[in-house]
């Protein structure tokens, strides 16, 4: 069984973030750049499945700049098999919609039994890479999973909904996303760290992948404006007369909170 795993560099959530007032773009060198946690999960969920399949091959796809090896070398050394790197400057900016025509021209390519990918990144939140990989190839998906397994055949797991558990099975190939209850990544060793620095990683661009980047810049989707996060200011402080009551109710009425 093939399996891609797509991953992504992120600005550091632990690090202060900031946009550009001009794009709407996050600033990623404002920040510290890692691996995104989910991205760890799903690598994790991917050498547990095959454990328990063997000859199953994991391979990690990232999107991203130059600067992005770090991560994909970081899922190598938790015991990914190779990588495959889109590194094109005419793709900085893109939008989901975009970056899913990337990423499954590199899905067609890699002819992967399994496309897994985390429900959603912490720096764009969009939540539906899944769904638009699952669109553009054509696939079955089965998306927000909380746990996952597959016997090489099929695939399943199960997925919270508002009204209890939902058990949800495909046929392989199909497209996978998963969500933080999934158990906490491995952390790499030593050998795993030595090994990834050889193991192989392929570097591709759009152009190679057949893709058209003449409209990245206008995308699908449009950043109508942009601003700066308010400063923070001074609470309102109540001081209890006998009236506290009272001001507070008129304090969440003028401030439409009741």
């Amino acid at each position: 069984m093939r399996i891609i795993v797509l991953i992504k560099e992120v600005p550091d959530t632990y690090g202060e973030r900031h946009l550009n007032l001009q794009t709407g773009l996050v600033e990623r060198a404002s920040a510290e750049r890692v691996l995104d946690e989910i991205c760890e999960r799903t690598v994790e969920a991917a050498l547990v499945i095959a454990e328990a399949n063997p000859d199953t091959h994991i391979i990690v796809v990232s999107m991203g700049p130059a600067t992005a090896t770090d991560a994909i070398r970081k899922a190598l050394a938790m015991g990914a098999d190779e990588a495959v790197h889109v590194v094109d400057d005419a793709l900085a900016g893109a939008d989901v919609m975009v970056t899913a025509q990337v990423l499954a021209a590199v899905v067609r390519r890699r002819e992967a039994d399994l496309v897994m990918t985390g429900n959603a990144s912490t720096d764009s939140s969009a939540g539906v890479m899944g769904a638009l990989l699952a669109e553009l190839l054509g696939l079955p998906q089965a998306t927000f999973l909380s746990s996952i397994a597959s016997d090489g055949t099929t695939v399943r797991g199960t997925r919270a909904t508002d009204t209890g558990i939902a058990t949800v099975e495909a046929d392989l190939p199909a497209v996978v996303s998963i969500t933080e209850a999934l158990p906490d990544p491995r952390f790499p060793g030593l050998k795993g760290i030595m090994a990834a620095k050889k193991k192989p990683v392929e570097t591709l661009t759009a152009s190679d992948l057949g893709v058209d980047t003449a409209g990245v810049e206008a995308a699908y989707a449009i950043n109508i404006s942009v601003a700066a996060r308010p400063a923070r200011t001074g609470g309102t402080t109540v001081h209890d007369e006998g009236d506290a009551g009272a001001q507070l109710a008129e304090f969440l009425i003028a401030n439409q909170l009741a």
